[in-house]
């Protein structure tokens, strides 16, 4: 008799499965491209939820070809991101550390703790013609004085750099469903040209915001950086898929067979066990972006609005598939860093707009 096969259940490609450090997805690679145009390679956005779309196949080789096909997407609201420096790495014996950086300039928005305003941001502006007293936020973007000054762009532009990347901030602030109005302050790439020209172009943009348009367009393919949906501490079958013991075992049944031949003096790390079970960073690769709207009225909003999220006032982006995390989490996106071959112009024709209530 043959033997038989009994692959492993659970995957250890993710080991340790530990809470992640924070709510968003740290993004640790950037791809490099032959681009010449100068262009940032990344934006974050907040999960609203989803719903499906028709969209008319354009792939001549599918069985569908021509035809409108359903499809599964997620709807992210993504309203602009703040320039808020430029920094530039150089390269050591320990690979790639920080040579300087420069900071813009803000304009001081008054008292009492308020966020400092920069000139192209929008929010304080709308404030100011609508006569309303400038709304306090929770947190603050930090200014640094001493990478304000042009000394500072100058040890940048003469430092033998390796690559210039962009630092940028969110503004949960513009979207209604977010509770946290304190802004993520993050990193993104930049590609195409040369470091100086890099160097010119982001101290152009310093101070100023830049929206999805800017860096993304419609079918091109992204990374989604996430954190997954928590379940808290979980036993080994939830957290692995292990099988459950025969029923005549003698003590319980939702648990592993054995912990390990009894000549190693501790529990090996590959003996699955019970322990934290999602609020993991997970990365998707080549997520189809299928729409881009810049629009003030939002058309993508479900009658009653998202479950758990409300409704899309700001710019949003509806991506093929699902994406990982619950209503309301923040996603970064990433040039894709296995891109695909050439994929057919999008073609869509409906996105449904019914009532996700379950009415």
């Amino acid at each position: 008799m043959a033997d038989r096969s009994k692959p492993r259940r659970g995957s250890m490609g993710f080991s340790p499965r530990k809470r992640a450090i924070r709510p968003y997805g740290r993004i640790s690679s950037w791809p490099e491209t032959k681009s010449t145009e100068i262009r940032v390679q990344g934006f974050a956005g907040w999960k609203a939820g989803m719903t499906h779309v028709l969209i008319r196949d354009l792939n001549p080789k599918s069985t569908s070809a021509g035809q409108e096909i359903r499809k599964a997407v997620t709807v992210v609201e993504t309203p602009p991101m703040i320039v808020l420096a430029v920094r530039g790495y150089r390269m050591t014996p320990y690979g790639m550390q920080t040579s300087g950086e420069f900071w813009a300039n803000p304009v001081d928005d008054g008292p009492n703790g308020l966020m400092p305003r920069f000139a192209n941001q929008t929010r304080g502006d709308r404030d100011a013609d609508e006569g309303r007293k400038p709304e306090k936020r929770s947190g603050r973007i930090p200014v640094r004085g001493n990478g304000s000054d042009e000394g500072a762009f100058e040890a940048l532009l003469n430092a033998d750099l390796c690559d210039v990347r962009l630092v940028v901030a969110t503004q949960p602030q513009l979207v209604k469903s977010i509770s946290s109005k304190t802004p993520e302050i993050m990193e993104v790439g930049m590609v195409g040209g040369d470091n100086s020209e890099k160097l010119a172009w982001a101290k152009e943009r310093l101070g100023s915001s830049i929206t999805l348009d800017d860096v993304y367009g419609v079918g091109s393919d992204v990374d989604v950086i996430g954190v997954t949906k928590g379940k808290g501490w979980q036993g080994a079958i939830k957290r692995w898929g292990i099988k459950l013991l025969s029923h005549k075992n003698s003590k319980r049944r939702r648990q592993g067979g054995n912990m390990g031949d009894f000549g190693t003096g501790y529990v090996r790390k590959t003996i699955r066990q019970a322990g934290q079970t999602g609020y993991h960073q997970r990365t998707e690769l080549n997520k189809r972006i299928l729409r881009i709207s810049n629009s003030e009225e939002s058309d993508v909003t479900p009658a009653g609005g998202f479950l758990h999220y409300g409704i899309v006032s700001n710019d949003y982006m509806i991506i093929q598939g699902s994406l990982p995390g619950p209503a309301k989490r923040m996603l970064r996106f990433r040039d894709a860093i296995r891109p695909r071959a050439e994929q057919p112009e999008v073609n869509l024709t409906y996105v449904s707009t019914s009532s996700k209530q379950g009415v």
